[in-house]
């Protein structure tokens, strides 16, 4: 077992326990006491709050504002959190959240009934290169540093941008970094996938007086509402997105779904990968451009 195993095993063994022996440490690592006593010392430089008791029965202990009171929550509501953690864990994976998922872990009775639940998600190679840029943008946010980007927009036009980095978003599938942008002298949301050669400033700011979060910042496209007929295997499609009120039956026993997309191509991509299942019946503008989108892809193939 190497020393950072080591530690964290520490850590998980003292939030379930309220004192441990040096011994007992030794023997379950096989390792020396002075061993123990340094990784101690090393805990408690990183800021870890452990205390020592001295005596007949002292050893090692954490303080307990450190913990979570477990009379607050139920073996049901810890199980809760950790599926919700394993769920950002899988999205936005982070030192301090693999951490905060090993301390759930221990306060879990181990006979408790687990595992009920399973969350799974693609693991896609880019999402280690968006989550490199997640963090230095976390801790930009963190400093109150400047940071500088190549930024390509959706139509393709790459700009440099200076930026106040304030919030990282998540939605559906996608980050975005909320930040005053000094070029257009606005709020701007950015998407991280389209972000480039990030870089953090040495300069420092001062956070404007009205916070992110009470400005409006649009980063979805104007939206229509449209009408067009599903097959029923797609449907599930539209009643987790939509809910089931936008779905209907017609006179004809036809599926008609109700629904808003973007007035552009990002809402014909998406209605295009329904493929020949979904066919727009209003309004009529909206499937007239939806059928010059297609023409434009078969032209590729042409």
């Amino acid at each position: 077992m190497g020393k950072i195993e080591r530690l964290i095993t520490i850590i998980m063994i003292l939030l379930k326990k309220d004192v441990v022996s040096t011994r007992e440490f030794s023997q379950l690592f096989n390792v020396s006491k002075r061993t123990i006593l340094r990784d101690m010392e090393t805990l408690s430089l990183s800021n870890i709050p452990i205390y020592s008791v001295h005596g007949v029965n002292g050893g090692y202990g954490i303080m307990e504002e450190y913990k979570v009171d477990k009379r607050l929550l139920n073996t049901s509501d810890l199980e809760n959190i950790l599926i919700a953690l394993g769920g950002l864990e899988q999205i936005f994976m982070s030192e301090e959240v693999e951490l905060t998922i090993k301390k759930m872990e221990a306060m879990v009775n181990p006979l408790a009934k687990q595992n009920s639940i399973h969350l799974s998600f693609y693991k896609w190679e880019g999402r280690s290169e968006v989550s490199k840029i997640s963090k230095t943008c976390q801790k930009s946010i963190a400093e109150h540093k400047l940071i500088t980007f190549d930024y390509i927009d959706k139509n393709g036009l790459s700009t440099i941008r200076t930026v106040e980095p304030y919030q990282l978003h998540f939605s559906e599938s996608s980050w975005y970094l909320k930040g005053f942008c000094l070029q257009r002298q606005d709020y701007r949301t950015f998407k991280l996938s389209r972000i480039d050669n990030l870089a953090i400033g040495d300069q420092a700011f001062n956070p404007r007086e009205q916070a992110p979060e009470q400005v409006h910042m649009n980063y979805q496209d104007q939206q229509i509402s449209i009408k067009a007929i599903i097959s029923s295997n797609i449907a599930d499609h539209f009643i987790e997105r939509y809910g089931r009120k936008s779905i209907e039956v017609d006179q004809s026993q036809r599926l008609i779904a109700t629904i808003r997309v973007p007035q552009n191509h990002i809402g014909f991509q998406f209605l295009a990968g329904f493929g020949t299942n979904l066919t727009i019946i209003e309004p009529t503008s909206y499937a007239e451009n939806f059928h010059r989108y297609l023409l434009e892809i078969a032209n590729n193939y042409a």
